[in-house]
C-alpha cells in the first residue's frame, strides 16, 4: 500500500507535492505516516452549498480527495458522525450513492434538504404565500433575540411547517425552508433573524443574550425573515451547477439518513460500504443541549432526550470501548476492498494524540492500517473539530488514519 500511495502522488505530480513518508510506531504496530499538503491552494475553494453553519466540522477538501482517489461513480460513501453533512454532500455532488448517519436529528435537517435543489421562482412564492399570523404567542421568551415582528415571522414559518409535517405533505421546498431557516436563527450578522450574538453554530442561553444585549447596547432590530431565507439560499447555490442539480437530485433517490447510535446501524446491509470518511467527538467537549436549544425549538425536538441520547465518555477508557464498537460496526458494513478514514487530532493541550488510540481499535475490529496521513497547509478548517486544537503557527494540520479491509 505505501508503494500504491507513492504512485498515487507521483502519477499526480503536477497537482500533488510527493509527501515525505516515515514509520510511525504505536506499540507493536509499524504504520507508514505520510506528510505533506495533500489538497493545494488551487483545490481549497469547495461548494457554495456546503455553507451551512454547524459546530465542529471539516473542511470538503478532505473528503473530496478521499472519495476521488478510493471510490468511482456509484460506490456507496458513508459517514456515521455525518453532522452538517460535509462528507456525503461531497459524495453526492462527485455522483456516488451515500449512507448518512448522526444520532442528533439537526444534521439530517441540515444536510438531506440540499440533495433536492429548490427552483427559485417556486420558492419565493412559496414563501410570499405563507401566511404571517400576527397573533401567534410562545410560552418561550425570546424578546431578547428577536424582534416582535421578526419573532412572528418565525412562529408562522414555525407553524407551517409543523402543519405540513404532521399532515405529511412536506416537500422539497418546505425541507429547504426548514434548513435555511434552522440556519438563520441566530448569528453575528444582518444575515441571521436574530439580534448580533455568537456565531451560529451555537446558541447562547437567554440570560447570556441578555448580557450580550446590555454589554453591546443593542436591542433586536425588524429582520424580514423570507428576505433572509432567499439571500441565504441565492449564496448557498452560488456555485451550483445544472449537472450538479441532476447529480445531487439523482443520488437523493437512493440517499439513505439515519440517527442511530453510530455503534449500530442495523439498516445498513453488511458488506454495503465502499468507503467511510468520518471524524468523531472526543470525550465530553460538546454540550448538545446548550449549543442547539433554539434549533431544536424551532424544529419541535426534545433537546434534552437527545442530549440524554447522546453517549458522552468522560474518561479514555470509556471512548475507547464505545470507538471499538464503532469500528466492528465499521467492518460489518465495509466491503472487502473498502476503506475508512478516520480523521483525528491532537486534544487536551497535546497530551493525547488521537491516532495512538484510533489505530489499534481499528485493527483490533479487523481492519488493516494502511497509513497515517497529515495534511499540513495554511489555515482553511472551518473550525476546531470537538475541542481539538491543532492550528498553529499558521499551519492547519488535518490528521486522517486509512484503514483498509482485506
Amino acid at each position: 500500500m505505501s508503494t500504491a500511495i507513492l504512485e498515487y502522488f507521483n502519477a499526480n505530480h503536477s497537482t500533488f507535492k510527493r509527501p515525505n513518508l516515515d514509520t510511525y510506531n504505536v506499540g507493536n504496530h509499524k504504520v507508514s505516516r505520510y506528510i505533506g499538503e495533500f489538497w493545494t491552494s488551487k483545490q481549497r475553494q469547495s461548494s457554495s452549498i456546503h455553507e451551512v453553519s454547524y459546530r465542529a466540522c471539516f473542511k470538503a477538501q478532505l473528503p473530496k480527495f478521499f472519495i476521488e482517489w478510493l471510490t468511482t461513480k456509484n460506490d456507496v460513501v458513508y459517514d456515521p458522525f455525518s453532522g452538517r453533512g460535509t462528507t456525503i454532500i461531497e459524495a453526492a455532488l462527485l455522483g456516488r450513492k451515500i449512507i448518512a448517519n448522526d444520532i442528533n436529528p439537526l444534521s439530517k435537517i441540515l444536510s438531506k434538504a440540499r440533495l433536492r435543489i429548490p427552483d427559485l421562482a417556486r420558492l419565493k412564492e412559496r414563501l410570499e404565500s405563507l401566511k404571517i399570523e400576527h397573533d401567534l404567542e410562545d410560552d418561550l421568551d425570546l424578546s431578547m433575540f428577536y424582534h416582535k415582528d421578526t419573532f412572528v415571522e418565525i412562529l408562522s414559518i414555525k407553524k407551517y411547517l409543523s402543519i405540513r409535517k404532521k399532515k405529511n405533505t412536506e416537500d422539497e421546498i418546505d425541507h429547504w425552508i426548514r434548513m435555511v431557516a434552522t440556519n438563520r436563527l441566530t448569528g453575528h450578522s444582518k444575515g441571521f433573524f436574530s439580534v448580533y450574538t455568537l456565531p451560529p453554530n451555537q446558541a447562547v442561553s437567554a440570560e447570556s443574550q441578555i448580557r450580550i444585549n446590555k454589554k453591546l447596547k443593542q436591542k433586536p432590530e425588524y429582520r424580514n425573515t423570507r428576505d433572509i431565507i432567499l439571500k441565504k439560499t441565492r449564496t448557498l447555490l452560488r456555485d451550483i451547477t445544472f449537472q450538479d442539480v441532476s447529480t445531487l437530485k439523482s443520488v437523493s433517490k437512493f440517499a439513505e439518513f439515519y440517527t442511530n447510535d453510530a455503534q449500530s446501524v442495523p439498516q445498513i446491509k453488511k458488506s454495503s460500504v465502499n468507503l467511510t470518511i468520518t471524524s468523531p467527538h472526543f470525550l465530553d467537549v460538546i454540550d448538545y443541549f446548550g449549543d442547539n436549544w433554539l434549533r431544536c425549538w424551532f424544529n419541535e425536538i426534545d433537546a434534552k432526550a437527545v442530549a440524554n441520547s447522546i453517549k458522552t465518555s468522560r474518561n479514555v477508557i470509556d471512548w475507547e470501548l464505545m470507538m471499538l464498537n464503532v469500528f466492528k460496526e465499521l467492518h460489518r458494513i465495509t466491503k472487502k476492498g473498502g476503506w475508512v478514514a478516520f480523521e483525528v487530532g491532537e486534544v487536551r493541550n497535546k497530551t493525547i494524540k488521537m491516532e495512538d488510540l484510533v489505530i489499534p481499535l481499528g485493527i483490533e475490529a479487523g481492519f488493516k492500517c494502511e497509513a497515517l496521513l497529515i495534511n499540513k497547509q495554511k489555515f482553511t478548517k472551518t473550525a476546531n473539530i470537538w475541542g481539538v486544537k491543532n492550528n498553529k503557527g499558521g499551519t492547519n494540520t488535518n490528521r486522517i488514519i486509512l484503514f483498509y479491509k482485506k
